[in-house]
């Protein structure tokens, strides 16, 4: 169904198309890396799992502490060449990669050359997507910012769920240098189809919207988020060694099967946040994420936990846009690129301090424990969002009476 777009120069459906081929590229190059790395670091170079943590989490840190830029950035400069700068970064991310590959002989001059990749991965990603939010919201107008975040939502797990098999396979097929090579090249593909957006003018401004005042308005929505995304971090930084330490075959199928949950959940039923309210979707997509983990925790054998990621991705699919419904709908639309990044913030710190903590816990063989603490997390999560649900449905009964 064609829905009215305020920016006549190009369809809402061709927008939303082009910002997911955007976003798709960028975490589809993401999930190579996580497919990939993890191995790399653990067996080429001979590090331990804490060291492994911290180089997937060391990607996130750097997204983290690199949010505010980006939300200045775009807000103050536009979305498109907020979007440039993430992507050249990104590319330059993956070169960074190949010279750490070339170099592996050389372990930690190695694994040096790859955390710096992993950090110009991680800033490039905090650009390009807040650079994308700032500019779709522009260009499809206040009532379909719900369908940016969907899309975008839709790009980044399904570049991520595509990307790890697909690093998998080029590595076994013709070298890890491929999937690095991935990773360099696809940016430039993806700077190529954001001339198909067009320019929108900055709104005008008399006061921009500081980092630290857009927490405080996010904060509540954001810790649910942050919650949230322990139980994908899981997924993304170990699932592979949790495979293989097991023996069960089809490791890279694990990431698949999260992304697959939560595409068919996005697809499919992605207008429940506006339909029955943020905070009520919320808590019933984190108690299903908290059963997945669970699940993933007491797997008995490898198609248990395929399972268990399908359902962490059905439950976590929801929970950024009921989530995002809440953080952005007291802010300007002027300023809601530093509000996203605020928002998004949140989901970085979840994912940077995830895989170092699930490295310790998982100490030298107990992977299992990783996905007990994110269903933990998810149900304290859960809570979360059901105290705002019965604040404002206490709110609600006072304006009525």
């Amino acid at each position: 169904m064609s829905v009215a777009n305020p920016n006549k120069s190009i369809p809402l459906t061709n927008c939303l198309l082009v910002i997911f081929a955007i976003i798709f590229s960028e975490f589809l190059i993401m999930g190579i890396s996580l497919g990939t790395l993890p191995e790399f670091v653990h067996r080429t170079l001979g590090y331990n799992n804490i060291i492994v943590g911290a180089v997937i989490g060391l990607q996130y840190v750097a997204t983290l502490l690199t949010r505010h830029l980006a939300g200045q950035s775009a807000d103050a400069k536009g979305g498109r060449i907020t979007v440039s700068i993430g992507l050249g970064l990104s590319a330059l991310s993956g070169i960074f990669c190949l010279i750490s590959l070339w170099f592996h002989s050389q372990a930690f001059f190695s694994l040096i050359l790859l955390c710096l990749g992993r950090v110009l991965l991680g800033i490039g990603e905090s650009y390009l997507v807040i650079g994308i939010f700032a500019w779709g919201f522009l260009l499809v107008g206040s009532k379909n910012t719900g369908k940016v975040m969907v899309w975008n939502g839709l790009g980044m797990h399904g570049g991520m769920a595509l990307g790890a098999p697909l690093g998998i396979y080029l590595q076994t097929k013709f070298g890890l240098g491929f999937s690095f090579a991935g990773i360099a090249l696809l940016p430039f593909v993806s700077f190529l189809v954001t001339n198909i957006l067009p320019n929108i003018p900055l709104p005008q401004l008399e006061k921009r919207l500081p980092f630290y005042k857009a927490v405080k308005l996010v904060w509540g929505a954001g810790t649910g988020l942050a919650l949230a995304s322990i139980g994908f971090s899981g997924i993304a930084s170990f699932i592979t060694l949790y495979f293989l330490q097991r023996g069960w075959a089809n490791a890279s199928l694990a990431i698949s099967a999260f992304g697959a949950g939560y595409i068919v959940m996005r697809l499919f039923f992605a207008h429940y946040p506006d339909k029955f309210g943020g905070a009520r979707v919320a808590i019933v997509c984190l108690a299903i994420e908290a059963i997945g983990q669970l699940l993933i925790w007491q797997a008995p054998g490898g198609i248990f936990a395929i399972a268990g990621a399908v359902l962490t991705g059905c439950g976590m699919s929801l929970v950024f846009p009921s989530f995002g419904q809440l953080a952005i709908k007291h802010v300007s639309q002027a300023n809601r690129g530093m509000a996203m990044a605020a928002y998004n913030a949140f989901f970085d710190l979840g994912m940077g301090l995830t895989a170092p903590i699930a490295g310790v816990i998982a100490g030298g063989t107990h992977y299992e424990n990783i996905y007990l603490m994110g269903g933990i997390a998810a149900l304290i999560g859960l809570a979360l969002a059901s105290r705002d649900y019965y604040v404002d449905k206490s709110a609600s009964l006072s304006i009525n009476a």
